[in-house]
């Protein structure tokens, strides 16, 4: 038969089937014949010729058609259950991608709680906790090197050891998730008991930390944010007073990507964004003043300590932005004439959405922050310049000194021996 007239033969075919679907292909015989064009194809009789091949042919396609159907329908259900997991997951993949940007101030959005986490994510989380906790031991045998004592070696020991085996419960859960096997029945309740764990080694280790603070100076001490959470942070409990000029320094540590976070916001009643300092997503890190934003050329997130300052004036907006004691920056009309009003709250390592909250988990500081100074004036680059070679000649803020009193810490922030230009890089 010509190409032409098998092509024919199959369109006739599939019309006669769409027409009589009601009908039961039973017994019957698919004959093949000459239909007029105004004859019902339906009620015409069909010659013989190549009934059982047509007929094994439609009987195939037919059966894989519902195959497919089944399959779809056993399917659906599964599709369900994806498509609300990608919705709980939606914003942790914002902030593992670093995509898009969300203004300062502009909305809350929290990590959640881990009773609607994912498993995987909560062993994540759980791991997370886990390696900061390595990290403050870690520290306190350094620290216990330098001042010997058995009491707290014995104690180091032990808490290591219980980290230990904190460790080896969450890694045979993740081979049991990798191995497709599930969580246990009884995960939430296991998960509750790691959780408990965690809590007293985390008591037990801020317990040696508060005998180390108790043997250095003051000004000596650096604040260690190691997770990107919306509950870790430090409050300055002094206020900023009405200002007309300012310059805030400090010295920054920090491998965080994308974006380091925000290492302080103060905030005022009816602005969130009073004055903040911020590196959120592939945006460069920027000042905000009264929501007015400026770009600043500073680099820092290659995990070692740098010394920044930004120095800005209320007429003109002019400010200048100075990087390990060199200035790098300047620019002008950046919230001209707008005074930075008082009474409000500064807050390290988070930005507020909220006077003194609403933190969001994608714009939090990871890394590590010291000598937070501010000053009520413009600093010479001299001056600037002091402080960043750690100089005899080096002034603290006088709005705001670095003192470890006058900072409080929350959620897990640590703070740990530090001394500009000793300890650096």
């Amino acid at each position: 038969m010509p190409a032409r007239g098998a092509a024919r033969t199959w369109a006739l075919l599939a019309l006669c089937l769409l027409g009589c679907g009601a009908q039961d292909f039973g017994p019957t015989r698919f004959i093949c014949t000459s239909v007029p064009v105004d004859a019902d194809m339906c009620a015409a009789s069909v010659a013989a010729g190549g009934a059982e091949e047509l007929r094994s042919n439609v009987l195939q396609l037919r059966e894989t058609v519902l195959q497919q159907k089944e399959t779809i329908l056993s399917q659906k259900e599964t599709i369900r259950e994806l498509t609300t997991k990608l919705g709980r997951c939606e914003s942790q993949s914002t902030l593992d991608t670093g995509a898009g940007r969300k203004q300062p101030g502009s909305g809350k959005h929290t990590m959640g709680d881990l009773s609607r986490t994912p498993a995987a994510e909560t062993l994540s989380q759980l791991g997370q906790t886990l390696q900061s906790l390595k990290t403050r031991l870690e520290n306190l045998e350094q620290y216990s090197r330098l001042n010997s004592s058995s009491q707290s070696n014995s104690l180091k020991d032990l808490l290591q050891s219980k980290i230990e085996d904190l460790e080896r419960q969450v890694l045979s859960r993740v081979n049991s998730l990798e191995e497709g096997k599930g969580a246990p029945k009884n995960d939430t309740e296991e998960r509750v008991k790691i959780e408990n764990a965690l809590t007293s080694l985390h008591q037990r280790i801020s317990e040696l930390e508060k005998g180390q603070k108790d043997s250095r100076p003051g000004d000596k001490f650096q604040l260690t944010f190691p997770l990107r959470t919306n509950y870790m942070y430090a409050k300055v409990k002094k206020s900023l007073p009405e200002m007309y000029a300012f310059t805030v320094c400090m010295w920054l540590k920090s491998s965080a990507a994308p974006g380091v976070g925000t290492p302080f916001s103060y905030a005022v009643p009816g602005q969130a964004n009073e004055l903040v300092l911020i590196e959120w997503g592939s945006n460069p890190m920027e000042i905000l003043i009264n929501d007015k934003v400026a770009k600043l050329p500073f680099v820092i997130n290659d995990g070692k300590w740098h010394h920044i300052c930004v120095t800005w004036t209320t007429r003109d907006g002019v400010w200048e932005a100075y990087q390990d004691g060199t200035q790098g920056g300047s620019g002008e009309n950046l919230a001209p004439y707008h005074p930075i009003k008082p009474q409000g709250v500064l807050v390290l390592g988070q930005e507020q959405d909220t006077l003194g909250g609403g933190f969001d988990a994608t714009q939090a500081f990871v890394g590590e922050l010291a000598h937070f100074n501010i000053w009520d004036r413009k600093l010479t680059p001299g001056e600037v310049y002091n402080l960043a070679t750690c100089s005899t000649k080096a002034l603290t803020g006088n709005v705001v000194a670095w003192a470890e009193s006058q900072v409080d810490i929350f959620g897990g922030v640590t703070k740990w021996t530090f001394e500009a230009c000793r300890q650096i890089n």
